[in-house]
């Protein structure tokens, strides 16, 4: 089937009934061709047609696609997007509906624009990148750093010190760490398409940006040192065959930090010059090393010569490798331990092929793949180096031709294992003086090869090519972590240059770093430096692995299933424990640094999400909580005023957000209601559940969730809250709205569903509290599509329902509201809140001034508690509500009794108040009966009867006395606390309720807050 396109470049289906077009089966019809056409998205047949209307009949349905999922584009061809759910099951003649597709290019084409078109089409496209395979971008990587300057330098030397069998404990122990650490690696790398970035991409997007931005900064660091340890290991090498051959610059720590300055500018260079010649280079070195393995391997079968015998070389002898086998600890550095945080940065290479996983091809098969065989092929050649030199060389020798032992010299004054074949080291080792055996000479492998210099060239060919694996490693690593812009003063090394985006001010800066280090000239000081390092990254990638599988997350579904949890778990714990065990004080710096920084950017809190498991495991916790207060049987002593706030959009009514935020911050529920007064359509869905509110609260740092709901009037809206609110026991018990101020002027039918959410909330047991302020509480002008009227009214009605906008087949990016100042933001001094406790609710009328005055900004306001009470019981009636409020131990002390509130208003008063209702009284015949109105006010039943006005006429009086009181007592307290009025339902019409809501409270400067209480206790005495 063809698809028509509309001018604008949108596909549209060609309306048509005929059968011709589809096929039949025995399921009904065969959309396959009409799937085809859209998803492949033929050019030729979509762009020879014209534009048709949808009729409404043809399906939008689609089946599943890349692109759907897809957060890049392909060149070349457009991106097609996922028809939304609205477009399904909108109805056929909605004329707003969207196009079946958008589609995107990459490009700044406007759509229907064919010059642009025409332009696209004849760009070249883009070269790719240099991407690598699990061999080259991978195994040989990790093996090359592996086999760094340990192997050839340092590996015969700490087999002398710890013998054959702690050295196989150490290179196992250390294989172990890094093993699981690759499982835990090849498991994090197959959870998703992994980016460039390395380590700090596998650690931040699993753990967070917390975790995640410390650990990148500290890898990217101790990468750069490794630098300097591999360069330093080369300059030794080049030294020592200097001094053998009498060239010596200045001396010989100077001679390493010269030569080793000169190596790393090259190296730069050729990190310089583009990952293409990097890779070059390190096949070139990988080469060299095998050949060096080779010539070393014949060297120990060769037969001995009298030069090699006199340095301690004696082909593979029992002997010497039983007394090899036991440890000869030596100097300072003489310990298990010490030889382990020589050996470890050895092995810290593991993680040189996901360093660099953006320039992979596929690196959630290259990581897992080349890591693990890099791993085992290097734990075997060190094992065979060590076992061999071992079997070979004794530990001291002094390479002297003359000393082998005469026939004259007493065999048994002879010392060491050399006396059995023909040589006498005893001056030597008596003095401590020999230069040569696997003690003393870090040659030895070179001395025991069939050609040295093919191990001299093996020895440059790790150094070098470690030395330039962490010299590309680090600057990757420390540009992902510059571009999420997690610290300040970093963005400008992020920059990328050329195709591959390359790093060059990260280059120079780790340049930089490995340069001052080289200045040390000494590899063993180097070496433990970074082992604190890299076993703290160890340490949270297991971690990492281990954390997101606990949290039973359903994005957790690595490809790579050859991993445990506790595994993960126990390599994390290993190397936090080797951590102090080698340097305790390096460890505590690094785990300073850790926190240092983690604390900064929890303080922070960067605007990123990456869907880690700390998020999954914030909500399993959240969840188990909520869960187990179902075990929990409610008591009046653990109450909390948990508030359901209709605040509409929450930065139209900021001054009720503030006051609700003053008594539930830290202390219990707040929920911003917003009912959105509309048809069902993607835009009042975009305006119910956008960020932008959320994101407004955060910024305002109130502690609240926030709900939107779709109704088609305000009061459905509502009760679908009020009923449908909260979690399990974490939901709202107390309803806060503004007063709507707009009652007499809105439709009559606005205030009889205004009144009707105060019965609504009473009928499901809700506490309910009315906040008015002279200036009104709604700051913002909102369109009529998504005002709440009822809140704090608008000139719109409470029915009022918008125009349908135009449909959008892409989420509405909405940005936050700006922030607007509150009198509930300032500090209230010592004013006074006054409390007008005059009937009792349960306590809540008591219980929200004490809640505010725990807060700071209200701590200095003193609370005066104002009672109803006859003129001549007035000390009794003070003294008892006095006693009354000490045993709540609420701390109020200033308790008024008013004699005179059941006196009549003042005749002007009562005057206003009939005006104001006299637009809602039935006018009715007194010589009919009284039954004569009775339809009508069914009809309207806001309206106000005789019957009604004069039933209901002691409680009118008291209202307007209640003013009359509140403006001699309360004109300059901070704020106005009373019990609110109950209106009996069909008694009292909505319209003289809300004409005593208003009367009582208008014309007062302070905020005025009217509280109700669900009638149940929420404040006791006793201990149980």
């Amino acid at each position: 089937m063809e698809l028509p396109v509309a001018t604008d470049g949108v596909y549209r289906p060609k309306p048509s009934l005929s059968l011709s077009n589809v096929k039949v089966t025995s399921g009904g019809f065969d959309e396959s061709g009409y799937y085809d056409g859209v998803v492949r998205g033929d050019a030729n047949s979509v762009m020879s047609r014209g534009s048709v209307a949808p009729t409404g009949h043809e399906t939008l349905d689609v089946p599943p696609h890349y692109d759907f999922y897809a957060n890049t584009e392909v060149w070349g061809r457009r991106r097609l997007s996922r028809p939304s759910l609205y477009q399904l099951h909108a109805k056929p003649e909605d004329d707003s509906r969207p196009p079946m597709y958008e589609e995107t290019t990459t490009g700044q084409m406007e759509a229907g624009d064919s010059s642009n078109e025409d332009e696209d089409e004849q760009k070249e496209p883009p070269s790719e990148p240099t991407r690598f395979g699990w061999v080259q971008g991978v195994m040989i990587r990790c093996m090359l750093n592996i086999w760094g300057v340990i192997l050839f330098l340092r590996l015969p030397w700490i087999t002398a010190q710890a013998g054959i069998g702690l050295t196989w404990v150490i290179i196992l122990l250390s294989s172990c760490i890094t093993g699981i650490t690759g499982l835990s690696t090849s498991a994090i790398a197959t959870n998703g398409k992994v980016k460039g970035g390395g380590t700090y991409f596998l650690i931040s997007r699993s753990l967070g940006p917390e975790l995640g931005g410390s650990i990148g900064l500290i890898f990217a660091f101790a990468n750069a040192v490794a630098v300097a340890m591999h360069t330093v290991g080369f300059a030794e090498t080049v030294t020592d065959l200097m001094r053998e051959h009498g060239a010596v610059m200045v001396d010989r720590t100077n001679d390493i930090r010269i030569i080793g300055i000169i190596t790393v500018t090259f190296l730069f260079g050729i990190s310089m010059a583009g990952m293409a010649w990097e890779s070059k280079a390190q096949i070139l070195f990988f080469l060299v090393i095998l050949v060096s393995f080779v010539s070393y391997v014949v060297g120990t079968i060769i037969p001995a010569s009298p030069e090699k015998q006199a340095k301690g070389f004696f082909s593979y002898k029992a002997d010497i490798f039983a007394a090899n086998f036991v440890p000869d600890w030596r100097g300072p550095e003489g310990s298990f331990f010490g030889m382990f945080s020589i050996f470890f940065p050895s092995a810290t290479g593991i993680l040189a092929g996901a360093n660099i996983s953006g320039d992979l091809k596929n690196p959630a098969v290259a990581i897992p793949r080349g890591t693990l065989l890099a791993i085992f092929w290097t734990t075997v050649s060190y094992i065979i180096i060590s076992a061999t030199i071992g079997s070979c060389v004794v530990r001291d020798a002094s390479g002297l031709l003359n000393d082998t032992l005469s026939s004259s010299s007493s065999s048994e004054d002879c010392v060491g294992l050399a006396c059995k074949y023909g040589w006498d080291f005893t001056e030597c080792i008596d003095n401590k003086t020999c230069a040569y055996g696997i003690s003393n000479y870090y040659q030895s492998m070179s001395m025991v090869s069939a050609f040295a210099p093919l191990i001299t060239a093996g020895i440059f060919g790790a150094t070098l090519s470690s030395a330039l694996a962490c010299l590309v490693s680090a600057p990757k690593v420390f540009q992902c972590l510059c571009k999420d812009q997690l610290y300040p003063l970093i963005g400008f090394f992020g920059k990328g240059y050329g195709k591959n985006h390359e790093p060059l001010r990260g280059y120079l800066l780790t340049y930089v770093i490995a340069a001052c280090f080289i200045i040390i000239a000494e590899l063993n000081t180097i070496a433990p430096i970074i082992s604190n390092f890299f076993l703290c990254s160890y340490s949270l990638i297991n971690f990492s692995c281990f954390h997101a599988s606990i949290t039973n997350s359903p994005g957790w579904r690595p490809s790579f299933r050859f991993y445990s949890k506790w595994l993960s778990l126990l390599g994390a714990v290993c190397c936090v424990v080797i951590m102090f065990l080698l340097t305790w004080w390096a460890a505590l710096i690094a785990f300073s640094i850790v926190f240092l920084l983690l604390g900064y950017t929890l303080y922070k809190k960067p605007a990123v999400n990456w869907g880690s498991s700390v998020q999954a495991s914030s909500y399993n916790m959240a969840l188990n909580q909520c869960v187990s207060l179902n075990h929990v049987e409610d008591h009046v002593k653990n109450y909390r005023p948990q508030c359901l706030v209709l605040t509409g959009p929450p930065s139209s009514r900021p001054a009720l957000v503030d006051l609700v935020n003053c008594f539930t911050k830290s202390l219990s529920l707040m929920m911003c209601g917003n009912v959105i007064t509309a048809g069902p359509s993607p835009s009042a869905e975009d305006k119910a559940s956008s960020e932008s509110h959320v994101t407004w609260l955060n910024q305002r740092k109130v502690k609240s969730f926030y709900r939107g709901m779709e109704a088609t009037e305000l009061r459905s809206g509502v009760n679908m809250l009020l009923q449908g609110a909260g979690l399990g026991r974490i939901k709202p018990n107390v309803l806060l709205m503004g007063f709507k101020k707009d009652w007499h002027s809105d439709t009559l039918q606005a205030g009889h569903n205004y009144i009707g959410i105060l019965h609504d909330a009473f009928d499901l047991q809700y506490g309910v509290c009315v906040l008015r302020m002279k200036g009104g509480l709604d700051v913002s002008r909102p369109s009529p599509s998504h005002v709440n009227p009822g809140f704090d009214g608008g000139p719109e009605g409470i029915n009022a329902v918008s125009a349908r906008s135009r449909i959008r087949t892409t989420p509405v990016s909405i940005e936050p509201e700006p922030q607007s100042d509150t009198v509930f933001q300032n500090k209230q001094g010592k004013k006074t809140i006054d409390v007008f406790w005059l009937n009792d609710d349960g306590g809540l009328t008591l219980l929200l001034p004490y809640l505010l005055t725990r807060r700071k900004r209200w701590a200095k306001c003193k609370v005066r508690v104002f009672v109803g009470g006859d003129a001549d019981r007035k000390e009794e009636r003070r003294e008892e509500v006095r006693a009354l409020i000490e045993k709540f131990r609420l701390g109020f002390h200033d308790v008024e009794v008013l004699p005179d509130i059941d006196q009549n208003p003042k005749s002007e008063n009562v005057h206003q108040f009939e005006n104001m209702v006299s637009r809602f009284r039935l006018d009715t015949n007194p010589k009919q009966d009284s039954e004569s109105a009775a339809p009508k006010q069914r009809e309207e039943p806001w309206m106000i009867t005789e019957q009604d006005f004069e039933r209901n006429k002691a409680k009118s009086l008291r209202q307007i006395r209640l003013h009359e009181v509140l403006q001699d007592y309360s004109r300059e307290a901070a704020l106005i606390v009373i019990t609110m009025p109950v209106g009996r339902r069909g008694a009292c019409p909505s319209a003289l309720y809300l004409a005593w809501l208003d009367f009582l409270s208008r014309d007062l400067r302070p905020p005025v807050l009217l509280v109700r209480g669900n009638h149940e206790n929420v404040l006791t005495f006793y201990c149980q």
